[in-house]
Parts: structure tokens; C-alpha cells; sequence
């Protein structure tokens, strides 16, 4: 009998261990959906500020295109009319002045296209990347000839892709790839992918320039960050980082290998297809 009632002692105690940790369940259970709903809260907000953001970039660069384009055609003018009688500080003034102005005007383009990689977003369709390569490539003629550069085009793979943005991409890849040539040596890019599967792929950028000390790979990345001054290269630092938005988009991954004085590949991972019902205006 005593086993016996130790049995039910032991059932009861059971019992109600169970029914404490059922209520320890219960409220871990519902900590579990409050922070839910607040990361669901936190993230609304933050993708309502992110296009607040971007919405405040393009309407901020649009509107600055107008007093802007009117320094530059008043500076044309003055320099049309007026050559003649301006001194030599007065010429170098007034280039200063152009200069600085063609300045902005290439920053504000950049901002516009980095602001549009989400707010013009075009649809993921099944894109040929080495037409979107070859296409990169015309655009690229001037300064390939400018240069007197080689590039070098193997087949790419096709994926699901903004067919638009991945010119841009590689267009922005290859014409840093010809800009930071070592003097005297004559830019060879190559363009070509890797695929260890059938899920991504890896498209390279491969060049010969100047090469960049490897400690600085997430700053380059950065918008506005730049491993130069714009004496020795142009630009305003926004290139790579309209890169690395394009990838984060496509639910890929960019980054680069370098040595100084060696070259260096630019590596960008791509999903081959995006999932199904995946909105395009998504990351």
C-alpha cells in the first residue's frame, strides 16, 4: 500500500510539475508573440524610413538640377562673351567654377541612381548576363579607347535578374577596373563566372591596376568613400556602393580581392532564380 501511495505522491507531483512548466510555456508563448509583433512594428518602421529616405534623395538631387544646370549655362555664356576681356584669375575663376559645378552635377546623378535601385525597381526576369556585359561594354567605349583598354568577356550565366541594374552593375565594375590602371601599363579586364551550383553563381570582375591594401574592403563599399583623392581619380565614391545596393536587391553578395600594385577581382554572388511570388521592389 505505502508503494502504492508513494506511487500516486509521485504522480501528483508530476502532475503538477507539468502544469507549472504548461504555465511557463504559455507565458514565454506570448513574450514570444509581443516581440514578434514589435519586430514586426520596428521593421515597418524602419522600411517606412528607408523610403522616406530615398523619396527625400531623388526629390532633394531633382530639384538641385535646375539652379545647377542654370550656373552651368550662365558660366558657358560668360565664357562665350566675356573670354576676351577676363584676366588670367578671372579665367581660372570662372573654370574653377564650371568645374566644380560638373562636379555636383555628377554627384547628384549618382545620388539619382542610387536612390532609383529601389524606387525604379523593374521586375526580376530571366536576364543573359553576358549580353547585359556586352551592353556594359558599349557604354564603356569612350573610355576603353580613352585608355587604350582590353576587356575580356566570357559566356555568363542567365539568371533571374533586373535586367537594367545588372548593366549598371557590371558597367560600374568595369569602368572602375579601367580608371585604376597603373600608370604606363595598359588596363586588361576580364569578365567571367564561377558556378559551384545550381542555386548562385559568381560573377568576377578581374583587372591589372594599382590594387588596393585589402584592410580597407568595407570602406570601399561605403558610399562617398574613396581609397584616393580626385586629383590622381575621378569620381565621387558612389560607385561601388550602387554595386553593393544592387546585389543586396537581388539577394546577393559583393566583395573583392587585392593586392597593391597587383589588380584586383571584384566578386559578386547571385541567386540564379528568386523565389516565386518575391516582390521586385523588395531589399
Amino acid at each position: 500500500m505505502k508503494d502504492k501511495e508513494k506511487t500516486k505522491e509521485q504522480l501528483i507531483d508530476e502532475l503538477v510539475e507539468m502544469r507549472q512548466r504548461l504555465a511557463e510555456l504559455k507565458v514565454a508563448e506570448a513574450k514570444r508573440k509581443e516581440a514578434e509583433e514589435a519586430l514586426i512594428r520596428i521593421t515597418g518602421k524602419l522600411e517606412q524610413s528607408n523610403r522616406e529616405l530615398q523619396d527625400f534623395t531623388y526629390i532633394s538631387s531633382h530639384h538641385m538640377q535646375e539652379p545647377l544646370r542654370k550656373i552651368q549655362a550662365f558660366g558657358y555664356r560668360l565664357r562665350m562673351k566675356f573670354d576676351d576681356t577676363l584676366d588670367d584669375k578671372g579665367r581660372d575663376y570662372l573654370e574653377r567654377m564650371q568645374n566644380a559645378a560638373a562636379r555636383m552635377q555628377t554627384l547628384i546623378n549618382d545620388l539619382l541612381a542610387y536612390s532609383w535601385i529601389t524606387t525604379r525597381a523593374r521586375p526580376f526576369v530571366p536576364t543573359d548576363l553576358t549580353q547585359s556585359a556586352r551592353e556594359a561594354e558599349l557604354d564603356l567605349e569612350v573610355r576603353i579607347e580613352r585608355t587604350g583598354g582590353q576587356v575580356e568577356i566570357d559566356e555568363l550565366p542567365t539568371i533571374d535578374a533586373d535586367s537594367e541594374q545588372m548593366r549598371q552593375l557590371l558597367r560600374n565594375l568595369m569602368s572602375n577596373a579601367l580608371k585604376f590602371h597603373r600608370p604606363n601599363v595598359r588596363p586588361v579586364v576580364k569578365v567571367f563566372a564561377d558556378q559551384k551550383s545550381s542555386a548562385c553563381c559568381q560573377i568576377n570582375v578581374k583587372d591589372n591596376g594599382i590594387g588596393f591594401d585589402e584592410k580597407y574592403l568595407a570602406r570601399i563599399f561605403t558610399p562617398f568613400q574613396r581609397l584616393h583623392n580626385r586629383v590622381e581619380f575621378e569620381g565621387t565614391g558612389m560607385g561601388l556602393a550602387i554595386c553593393r545596393k544592387i546585389a543586396e536587391r537581388h539577394d546577393g553578395i559583393i566583395t573583392a580581392k587585392s593586392t597593391p600594385g597587383q589588380g584586383t577581382t571584384v566578386t559578386v554572388t547571385l541567386p540564379v532564380k528568386q523565389p516565386k511570388g518575391k516582390s521586385h521592389h523588395e531589399n
